[in-house]
């Protein structure tokens, strides 16, 4: 959706003072500000990038928060999200009312924070119309070049001005009104529900000192001097693959315990006899029903036979995958430094732009600052974490697959990454289906934006994004005959419909989502039957939908249709 990209014409003539400088008499567009009051000691040298030291000891690295938790792991066995009991602080913390934020939020950044400072002064100190959209383009890739020089310093213990700049875009408190600054004073700072949802000062970090892998189509390669570095990748590697044999080792076990019950079940069967009328003392013969089953009970046996032997083997790929495991593990510790890999926070900077920029559409306001004039989201439509991780859970309460892949016949919740943008965008977009080296558990990921006109239409977005690219790598080179893509992209061709397939199928998952889970009918009937065969709903939704009317009734039978000849 397209926002207003022009700014309000009536802005604080006292920008100065707001901005906590004292330039007096002159005009900011003929001089550029001066940094010796404002910011103390400052390099000039125009950011040298070669010569910014950025390794870091395991002491100076900031690892004692919930990036290092259990986040980044993935539970195969959890069947949802937790409960949010708190969506906001009760008491707001005093981090925006302090007068140097703006201060603190430059400083040490060298010539880009001169620039930013500069051109922020003329764009709201200009009156024409003009001119400010002048000093509004101009001032957007400036401030891009100054973030990813805050976005380095990520790893380390980031004061709050700085941290909230990248996790909020929220440059100074006084460019917002009171109630909004009050609104993101109570934002809850940590991650202590433990989820795959990330603020953009937390992405950079875990980037940064390997704890999540680059944004990226091709491998990252390590520097060739940081073993650290080298070792961590190969135990995520090595990881992967442990996640992926132990997903088996339990399905395979599932199976087996399953065919288990079942021969139990059919055992009783067979030795329940009903004894003879004229025999009292004699029991029945085996009837005619009872005699199938020892077709059936041969037929169980020989398939436990078959999964007790597969069993060992996964077995077997388990132990040698936790030994390489455990190595690396050892190795990792002994080379004893975590170097942050600067180049992988600037690949992965210049990629959440992108995503960014996806997540606003050509046609929408692409200012980067948080800024009153452009934020109109109430409380409950700011994309925190809480927020977000509530949408997701009401997304899945709908489609129980959204969030689910089958890998080897067994099919796996892997809830993906959420990358928090803070943009103006109202389009959430998958960047990642799944790490193309651990397609057994690795997490996808998708960029929500945190300043949507509705976040759950752009969290839908995102969803509807990130199930097609999901089904499409499964399908691969068939993805225009099978699955959902195939059908759809069948009924797109059929219906000679132009624009992008995969947009299309946006529109139509959120009206799935929306409006058919309540029973209203916007779909065509074709399209509806595709969807309702391979995004299904929740049982209950559709238990409510059968009894709404013939259409849903329908599909409901066929569900039982193939349920019974094992064709579903």
């Amino acid at each position: 959706m397209a926002r207003e990209n022009n700014y309000p014409s009536e802005v604080s003539p006292n920008v100065d003072a707001f901005l906590g400088t004292e330039v007096k008499n002159q005009a900011p567009s003929k001089a550029a500000p001066d940094f010796s009051h404002l910011f103390g000691e400052i390099s000039t040298d125009n950011d040298n990038d070669n010569d910014v030291d950025m390794d870091y000891d395991l002491e100076d690295v900031d690892l004692d928060d919930d990036l290092n938790e259990s986040s980044d792991d993935v539970d195969l066995n959890a069947q949802g999200f937790p409960e949010i009991t708190q969506l906001f602080e009760e008491v707001p913390h005093l981090a925006f009312d302090d007068p140097n934020y703006y201060k603190a939020a430059l400083a040490g950044e060298g010539d880009s924070s001169q620039r930013l400072h500069g051109i922020l002064q003329k764009f709201l100190n200009a009156k024409d119309p003009k001119d400010r959209s002048v000093y509004r383009q101009q001032l957007i890739p400036i401030y891009w070049e100054f973030l990813s020089k805050v976005a380095r310093k990520a790893p380390g213990k980031l004061i709050d001005p700085k941290k909230y700049l990248l996790r909020f875009a929220l440059l100074h408190p006084t460019l917002l009104t009171p109630e909004n600054k009050e609104t993101f004073s109570r934002v809850i700072v940590n991650n202590d529900l433990n989820q795959p949802v990330y603020y953009l000062d937390e992405w950079f970090k875990g980037v940064g000192i390997g704890t999540i892998r680059p944004s990226t189509t091709d491998e990252a390669k390590a520097g060739r001097g940081n073993t650290a570095s080298r070792m961590k990748q190969l135990l995520e590697k090595a990881q992967g693959k442990l996640d992926g044999t132990r997903g088996l080792l339990r399905a395979k076990d599932e199976q087996r315990a399953s065919l288990e019950r079942l021969l139990s079940e059919r055992t009783a069967q067979v030795v329940e006899h009903l004894p003879k009328d004229d025999f009292p003392d004699i029991s029945s013969f085996y009837n005619e029903t009872q005699k199938r089953i020892f077709n059936e009970i041969q037929e169980i046996i020989k398939n436990l036979l078959k999964f007790d032997r597969e069993l060992q083997i996964n077995f077997r790929e388990y132990q040698e995958a936790e030994a390489d495991v455990r190595t690396l593990k050892e190795k990792v510790e002994e080379a004893g430094v975590i170097e942050v890999d600067v180049k992988a926070i600037d690949a992965e900077f210049d990629t959440v732009r992108q995503m960014a920029k996806m997540t606003i559409g050509s046609r929408g306001n692409h200012f980067p600052v948080l800024l009153k004039e452009y934020f109109h989201c109430a409380p409950n439509d700011i994309a925190t974490r809480e927020n977000v991780i509530n949408t997701l859970a009401w997304i899945e309460s709908i489609d129980p697959e959204a969030y689910c892949r089958s890998y080897k016949n067994r099919m796996n919740r892997i809830v993906p990454y959420v990358i928090l943008i803070p943009t103006y965008g109202d389009i959430g977009r998958c960047w990642e289906p799944f790490d193309k080296f651990n397609r057994a558990t690795s997490r996808g990921r998708i960029a929500i934006p945190m300043f949507p006109k509705n976040l759950q239409i752009a969290m839908l977005a995102a969803v509807a994004d990130f199930r097609w690219q999901v089904a499409k790598e499964k399908a691969s080179y068939y993805w225009m005959e099978e699955g959902i893509t195939g059908n759809y992209y069948q009924y797109f061709q059929k219906m000679k419909f132009k624009g992008d397939v995969k947009e299309s199928f946006i529109q139509d998952y959120i009206i799935w989502i929306t409006r058919e889970s309540d029973g209203t009918q916007r779909m065509d009937k074709e399209l509806r039957g595709a969807f309702w065969r391979h995004i299904p709903f929740a049982q209950p939704i559709k238990d409510k939908l059968r009894n709404r009317s013939l259409i849903y009734q329908e599909l409901y039978q066929r569900d039982l249709n193939r349920a019974m000849s094992d064709g579903y």
